[in-house]
């Protein structure tokens, strides 16, 4: 049989190297290979099947409306994409505001920016970023993002983008030795930035408010005072909420649990929007965003712009996330897997720190010593133990998700108990195979 690796060229791969299994369906939170075996997928493929795998309620919703429209452009109405625009802005409690459709987080982080600058009136503006950070691949994205993997790609710079040190208190950029302090200092790097490069010249900050593929955790202090730093200079916030909205880290968008303290201007979508069963993105825009833009023309535009099917899969997904009681679900299972991870810490000396779990997310930071937090390989790189003790996970029916030295735990908000329980008990024993020297050296 041919392996896919002959006919596609997939993504953050060597082409070479490819080998991956074929799935065939999934149900819940497992998918089901070609080989018939089923696997327990603890990151929720890329954190984006947030409702699990075929929900039966988005998979109707598709079926029904491809019955009666599959497709008509942005110069058409959409019923759907009505519905679901109003939906947003409820739930955001953005009323007045504006809904703009992607296809998916990069290009509305793209358009964010746009809209942003387009509303200060800097068509030039600065964006003000963090290091470390993730904000997609297309090159505008890559240069929003303070990525290693792919920053070489991009001249930030020549976008109009400044990057600020990122809030990570494990390994705080400014040496401070509490979360609280390394908080405010970094939301302090953003208010020097502005006022470093003329509050005149910036149009937006782009952050991360929880989740994200960077491994950071905010402490609790940092997006409140981010937001106040931004207001009081009058430049726009957009919170990047492509991976951390519907559940995954405990509300409907991250921001939320700060309440109006941490409410942005801006937030940009996608992932858990469709529960990832088809491709959608947004950008929801406040109504002081939407007020100075609503007689001005945004050049912008997308031929699948606000997709029919992809609406009707969004307002399905929104349906299943509130009668399902899936966001405080997440919340509950956030805190005990939070705390499972933490009593694997207390055994296993290569955890350093475990962060997270305002939801179902949560990070797993291994170490070689966790007096000096030394990492198992330099950032972005893994180590070759991390690496076979992912494959023999997968070998035995389970999928973490992983980078460089981070365990990211991500699974889908549906998963059951037991199940969640089961996969924490097979990272014990595979965490006790694989880095049983670590225990040794701590004991002694």
């Amino acid at each position: 049989m041919s392996s896919e690796r002959d006919s596609v060229l997939h993504s953050w791969c060597v082409p070479a190297n490819w080998g991956a299994p074929t799935v065939t369906g999934g149900h819940g939170a497992w998918l089901v290979l070609e080989d018939g075996r089923q696997v327990l997928d603890m990151s929720s493929l890329a954190e984006c099947s947030n409702l699990g795998h075929q929900h039966p309620r988005v998979v109707d919703a598709i079926r029904r409306q491809a019955s009666e429209l599959c497709f008509v452009t942005a110069a058409w109405g959409a019923a759907p994409r009505r519905a679901l625009a109003e939906r947003l802005l409820e739930l955001a409690g953005f009323e007045g505001g504006l809904v703009y459709f992607t296809l998916a987080g990069a290009d509305a982080n793209e358009n964010a920016v746009r809209i942003a600058r387009l509303a200060a009136d800097r068509p030039e503006g600065l964006i003000i970023t963090r290091e470390r950070s993730y904000h997609g691949a297309s090159h505008f994205g890559m240069a929003l993002s303070g990525d290693a993997r792919t920053m070489h790609q991009a001249d930030a710079a020549a976008w109009g983008v400044r990057r600020v040190p990122p809030p990570y208190s494990y390994r705080c950029a400014f040496g401070s030795t509490t979360a609280v302090d390394c908080g405010r200092r970094a939301a302090a790097a953003v208010a020097d930035a502005i006022d470093a490069e003329g509050r005149e010249r910036c149009a937006a900050v782009l952050m991360e408010p929880d989740a994200g593929s960077n491994g950071i955790v905010a402490p609790d202090n940092y997006w409140p005072a981010l937001r106040t730093a931004t207001r009081e200079r009058g430049v726009w916030l957009i919170a990047d909420e492509v991976m951390s909205a519907f559940g995954r880290c405990g509300e409907w968008f991250a921001w939320q649990r700060h309440g109006e303290a941490g409410r942005p201007d801006l937030m940009t979508l996608a992932k858990g929007l469709t529960g990832a069963m088809i491709p959608l993105g947004a950008v929801v825009l406040s109504a002081a965003v939407a007020g100075r833009i609503a007689g001005r023309m945004f050049q912008s535009g997308l031929t699948y712009c606000g997709h029919p099917l992809a609406c009707a899969a969004a307002l399905a997904a929104l349906d299943a996330y509130r009668d399902e009681r899936l966001i405080e679900r997440s919340r509950a299972l956030g805190a005990e897997l939070l705390a499972d991870l933490r009593r694997l810490q207390s055994r296993h000396p290569v955890i350093g720190e475990v962060r997270g779990g305002h939801g179902l997310f949560a990070i797993v930071e291994l170490v070689t010593d966790r007096r000096t937090r030394a990492p198992l390989a330099p950032w972005p790189r893994q180590s070759a133990k991390l690496a076979a003790l992912l494959r023999a996970a997968l070998a035995e029916g389970v999928s973490f998700g992983a980078r460089g030295n981070l365990l990211i735990l991500a699974p889908p908000l549906v998963i059951e108990e037991r199940e969640l329980a089961g996969a924490i008990a097979r990272l014990d024993r595979l965490l006790a195979r694989y880095f049983p020297s670590a225990a040794t050296e701590q004991r002694a």
